[in-house]
Order: C-alpha cells, then sequence, then structure tokens
C-alpha cells in the first residue's frame, strides 16, 4: 500500500487522488469524479505534431467538494470502479497506479483532461462480455482517452481530422510518434498493452450521450479546476 505521506503529494487536483482516499478510508458512497466538459470549439487539422506539454507536478492537497460521477450510467460509485481498476489493471498495486498517473499527468496540458475507459473500468469486455484478463495475465489493454485541442495535436492519424484521432497502439506505432515514449512507459508501468487516443469535448459528448460508456476521469482540466477555485 502507497504511504499516506506519499498519496497526498501525489497530484494537484484530480480526483483520483480523492477516491483513493476515500477508499482506503471505507468510505466509497459520494467520491465522483468530473466530466470537465469544456466548450465545444473545432480545432482546426495541423500537419505537424506539437511538442508535448510536461505539466510540472507539484505537491498539493486535494479539494473538497462533492463532483458529479461520470459512473452514473452504472450508478456505481466512481471509488468503487477505481478501486476496481486498480484492482484489474494493476494487480491491486497503489504504488505501480500513482506511478503511471504521475507519468500522465507530466504530459497532460492545463486544456486537457484525461479519462479511462474499456473493460478495465467495467470488468468486461463490451464486445463478448469476457472478464477482464480472460485470455492470460496481462493481455487486456488500459485504454487511455486524452480530450483537448492541444493533445490532438499531437496525433498524424485520425478518424475525424482534427476531431478524433486513431489510437496509437501496436498496430499503429506511428499515429502518434510524440506520445509513443510515453506509451511505451505507460505499458511498461502497468504490464499490458497501453492505448492512447486524443478527442475533442464535441466527440466526447457526442460519446457521453450515445455510447453511454462507463469510464474514469484519472487527470482533471486544470484550467476549469483553477477557475473552480
Amino acid at each position: 500500500m502507497l504511504p499516506a505521506e506519499n498519496r497526498q503529494g501525489l497530484a494537484r487536483t484530480h480526483p483520483v487522488k480523492r477516491a483513493m482516499q476515500r477508499r482506503d478510508s471505507g468510505d466509497i458512497r459520494a467520491t465522483g469524479m468530473s466530466r470537465a466538459h469544456g466548450k465545444h470549439a473545432v480545432p482546426q487539422p495541423r500537419d505537424t505534431a506539437a511538442p508535448l506539454h510536461r505539466r510540472p507536478v507539484a505537491p498539493c492537497a486535494p479539494k473538497a467538494g462533492p463532483m458529479h460521477d461520470p459512473t452514473e450510467i452504472t450508478g456505481e460509485p466512481a471509488a468503487q470502479s477505481l478501486a476496481r481498476v486498480i484492482q484489474l489493471g494493476f494487480g491491486g498495486n497503489d504504488a505501480r497506479f500513482a506511478q503511471f498517473l504521475q507519468t500522465i499527468q507530466e504530459v497532460t496540458p492545463p486544456d486537457a483532461y484525461v479519462l479511462l475507459r474499456g473493460s478495465a473500468v467495467a470488468g468486461t469486455r463490451w464486445a463478448d462480455g469476457a472478464p477482464f484478463d480472460a485470455d492470460g495475465p496481462g493481455t487486456s489493454d488500459l485504454d487511455l482517452t486524452f480530450v483537448g485541442k492541444s493533445m490532438l495535436d499531437t496525433f498524424n492519424d485520425f478518424y475525424i481530422p482534427g476531431l478524433h484521432s486513431a489510437p496509437l497502439f501496436d498496430e499503429r506505432p506511428d499515429a502518434s510518434p510524440t506520445l509513443a515514449p510515453v506509451r511505451r512507459t505507460l505499458s511498461s508501468i502497468a504490464g499490458r498493452p497501453v492505448n492512447i487516443q486524443a478527442t475533442s469535448d464535441l466527440v466526447q459528448y457526442v460519446r457521453d450521450v450515445t455510447m453511454q460508456q462507463p469510464y474514469v476521469v484519472l487527470i482533471e482540466r486544470q484550467d476549469e479546476a483553477e477557475d473552480a477555485a
């Protein structure tokens, strides 16, 4: 278990920190994670990938107060979904999960937020209902999505130009050369494949409304968190 003093300085305002504290204290009743939807500006596609913005990671106490829960689709408290993610995706190892989060936070610009969706959140695969890691330990992947224009600028390959990228994964290593080293680091920490995608607020909103897939927000949009302070 990660020492409490280390957890306190893990991240700045993202909701996972609060959820982990609620989970460890045995209280998982009302810990939520913000959807953090911003304005639906339509970014223009770019020909070249932009350099990564490396957000400094500084110790900061989490902010208090209730937040909306994106797992309300299933009616499950966000802390319960988070506990499942740590157990399934990281073998219950809080320290590895904390390292995973810090690596993501270091490359997340203030105008973006990061969510995790897929079987690590739901516990089963969407396609066939098979349980996580049904094909053996480390076989199920983790699906990360960066929501924000600046992260879209780091991709070369798109399903919808400028709005929704193709995923960066083993079969598509050139989708984002900028994020390829980050993906390798995250996969090494998790001990399983990590897929990375970027999308716009507009596309994420449409997915919320039409697909209703549960997810957990790992890193909040810093711009909105500061505005709410």
